[in-house]
């Protein structure tokens, strides 16, 4: 299987050596809403996947990737994301964890010493609560995520240090879970709950979030 391929998508004075970078998940086909990618879902007139990118960005994330999987042509040609970093994962069908390998693949060819992941589907997380989550940063040890009322979710900071152990226990639908489980005593967590709302856009009654 080839690997993760990654191109920069009409840069606009990238910055140089950025901290911490934005890593958005966008590659999910939306089996369970009848085979609509979500990156593609339409959200304030627009593509989902836009609007996550312009989340990562307004919170502090000046440098984006953007692993992209299901219909990732056609999210090239709908979608506007100048500057961004696009990583194909053709492993996408395989679960989140594949697409988080193929980010965290491609932030490692930069110099960002920590990487704030977000997850397309979740557009009632918004700026302030990258932003909380994104100060947690200390160094490329750092660890950190949102919560909600306590409970751990997105987004979720990963320091440099980490990503090749994170990388290797990602797979399937997991993601960073078993990780995160493991490293539980290490984890900062932000409380983001008055700010941001973690639901996920599974299902078509779900849809009812988008505007």
């Amino acid at each position: 299987m080839a690997g993760p391929q990654r191109e920069t998508s009409e840069p606009k004075n990238p910055p140089e050596n950025p901290p911490v970078a934005g890593l958005l998940l966008a590659a999910g086909g939306g089996r369970r809403l009848g085979g609509r990618p979500k990156a593609l879902l339409s959200h304030r007139g627009r593509p989902l996947v836009e609007y996550a990118v312009r989340t990562l960005r307004e919170g502090g994330c000046s440098t984006v990737h953007v692993v992209l999987g299901a219909a990732s042509d056609e999210v090239r040609r709908r979608a506007e994301l100048p500057g961004c970093v696009l990583v194909d994962n053709p492993g996408w069908a395989d679960g989140m964890g594949s697409s988080l390998r193929a980010g965290l693949d491609s932030l490692a060819a930069t110099d960002a010493q920590a990487a704030l992941v977000l997850l397309v589907d979740q557009p009632g997380i918004g700026p302030a609560a990258v932003a909380r989550v994104l100060a947690a940063h200390r160094s490329p040890d750092s660890l950190a995520s949102a919560s909600y009322e306590g409970r751990r979710g997105h987004p979720v900071l990963f320091g440099a240090r980490r990503w090749v152990d994170i990388s290797a226990d990602a797979v399937g639908d997991r993601g960073a879970r078993a990780y995160l489980k493991a490293h539980e005593n290490d984890i900062v967590l932000v409380e983001c709950g008055d700010v941001a709302e973690p639901y996920d856009i599974d299902t078509v009654d779900d849809l009812s979030h988008l505007e």
